[in-house]
C-alpha cells in the first residue's frame, strides 16, 4: 500500500485536532507551485530547509561556547536538534501537525550571525541607524530572499504557515514584527510550540553545557526546585556529578519540563473551550505554555544561569572578542567596500553598503570570522 500526498493529508484530517493546522488547509505559497506526489506541503518546507546553507552553517555558530572552546558544547545547529526533537514531541502529544512544527523549529535559528547573541547584540549596535539587526526577521529574510537555490524565485517559497509561524516565533527575550501576518491573531499551535519548545532546550542543555564546562557545580544550583527535583534520585549516593549522572538528571529535568507542558496546555484548551484555529488564534494569551509554578521555577534557573553563566568572566571574554572582531570587519567593509566578495559588491546598489556588510557578516560562521579578521589585520597573512 502506498501512501501519496492525499492518503497523508486524509490520515491528518483524521489524527490532528481539530485546532491544528492542517496540510490540505494551506494558504498556499506566495509563488505557485505543484505540491510533491508524497509529501505534504509542510513536508517540503522542511526539507527545504534541511538544504539550505544557512541551515548547514548553524553547526559552526556558537549557542553559548565558540565552537573551537570544545567539541562536545551545543552549537547553533544542535541546539535547533533538540528543539525540533522536543517540538514534535509536544506536537504530537497536542495533536498538532508534527511537520509543520519541525520545519518552524528547523528554521527559527538560521538568521543567527556568528557568536550567539552577543553577535546580534554587536550587529543590531552597528545598525542601529540602518534598521538594526534581529535575528527572527534575519531567518525569515533567509527563507524568503538571501537563500538563492531556484531559478523561478527567490528565497524558498515556503508555505504561508511555516512564514507565519517563524516570524510569529518570540521567547522572552525575543520580540518579532509580525505586520502582514494578521497581527491580531496570536501564533497558530505549532507556533506557540516552537516558542516553548525554544526556551526548555536552551535553558536544559545550557545547563548540562555549563555543568560540562565546570563554570556551574551541584553545589552552586543546591536549593534550585528544578534541579532538586531533577536531581533527587541520582545524586543521592553521590559525592560528585559524573557524566552518566548529568545525562540522567538533564533527562530528567527535560522530561519534567515537557509533561508540565503539556499538562497545563490541555487544561488551557479545556478552560478555553477551543474548538477551532481561529478560537485559538484569537484567545488573549497564548495556549501552550507552564503554569504559574512552573513558570516561576524556570524563572529562577534562568536567573541562575544568567548571573552564573552568561555572565561568568571567561564567557564575557569571550563575547568582548566576539564584538571586536565584528565592529572591526564591519568598520573595515565600510571604510573600504572593495574588500567585500564581488557577489556582494553587487548588492550595494539594491541593499544599501551598510546592510550589505551585515548581511554578509551575519552568513559567517565563528571560525570564518574569526580567519577573516585575521586576514584583514595579520600583516604576516595572505589576504
Amino acid at each position: 500500500m502506498k501512501f501519496d500526498r492525499q492518503a497523508l493529508e486524509e490520515i491528518e484530517e483524521k489524527i490532528l485536532a481539530p485546532y491544528a493546522v492542517h496540510a490540505s488547509q494551506s494558504k498556499g505559497r506566495l509563488h505557485p507551485e505543484p505540491e510533491p506526489n508524497y509529501r505534504t506541503c509542510f513536508q517540503r518546507d522542511r526539507d527545504r530547509i534541511l538544504h539550505t546553507s544557512a541551515f548547514r552553517r548553524l553547526e559552526y555558530k556558537t549557542q553559548v561556547f565558540v565552537n573551537f572552546e570544545g567539541d562536545y558544547y551545543r552549537t547553533r545547529l544542535t541546539h535547533t536538534l533538540e528543539v525540533t526533537q522536543i517540538g514534535r514531541t509536544i506536537a504530537r502529544a497536542l495533536g498538532a501537525n508534527e511537520y509543520l512544527t519541525e520545519a518552524i523549529c528547523m528554521a527559527h535559528d538560521m538568521g543567527h550571525p556568528p557568536f550567539g547573541h552577543s553577535g546580534e547584540a554587536t550587529l543590531n549596535s552597528l545598525m542601529k541607524d540602518n534598521g538594526g539587526f534581529n535575528h527572527n526577521h534575519h531567518s525569515y529574510r533567509i527563507v524568503t530572499e538571501l537563500e538563492r537555490r531556484y531559478p523561478e524565485f527567490p528565497g524558498l517559497n515556503l508555505s504561508w504557515e511555516v512564514l507565519e509561524g517563524m516570524i510569529k516565533h518570540e521567547t522572552e527575550y525575543d520580540k518579532s514584527d509580525v505586520s502582514g501576518f494578521d497581527p491580531e491573531l496570536r501564533g497558530h499551535l505549532e507556533a506557540q510550540i516552537t516558542n516553548v519548545a525554544d526556551e526548555l532546550a536552551y535553558t536544559t542543555h545550557d545547563l548540562d553545557d555549563g555543568l560540562r564546562s565546570g563554570l556551574i557545580t551541584p553545589a552552586m544550583l543546591a536549593g534550585i526546585d528544578l534541579w532538586d527535583m531533577a536531581s533527587k534520585r541520582y545524586l543521592a549516593n553521590c559525592a560528585e556529578l559524573d557524566d552518566l549522572s548529568r545525562h540522567q538528571i538533564i533527562r530528567e529535568l527535560v522530561g519534567i519540563e515537557v509533561s508540565a507542558m503539556i499538562k497545563n496546555t490541555v487544561e488551557r484548551i479545556e478552560h478555553w473551550g477551543v474548538k477551532t484555529l481561529h478560537d485559538l488564534q484569537s484567545l488573549p494569551e497564548n495556549v501552550v505554555g507552564f503554569d504559574e509554578d512552573m513558570k516561576t521555577a524556570n524563572r529562577t534557573l534562568k536567573v541562575f544561569l544568567y548571573k552564573n553563566m552568561y555572565k561568568h568572566y571567561r564567557v564575557v571574554r569571550m563575547q568582548k572578542k566576539a564584538e571586536r572582531v565584528l565592529t572591526d570587519l564591519f568598520t573595515a567593509y565600510l571604510n573600504e567596500p572593495t574588500m567585500l566578495p564581488d557577489q556582494f559588491q553587487e548588492l550595494i546598489a539594491e541593499k544599501g553598503l551598510q546592510r550589505t556588510i551585515c548581511d554578509y557578516l551575519a552568513g559567517m560562521t565563528d571560525r570564518f570570522a574569526v580567519d577573516e579578521h585575521q586576514k584583514l589585520f595579520n600583516p604576516s597573512l595572505l589576504p
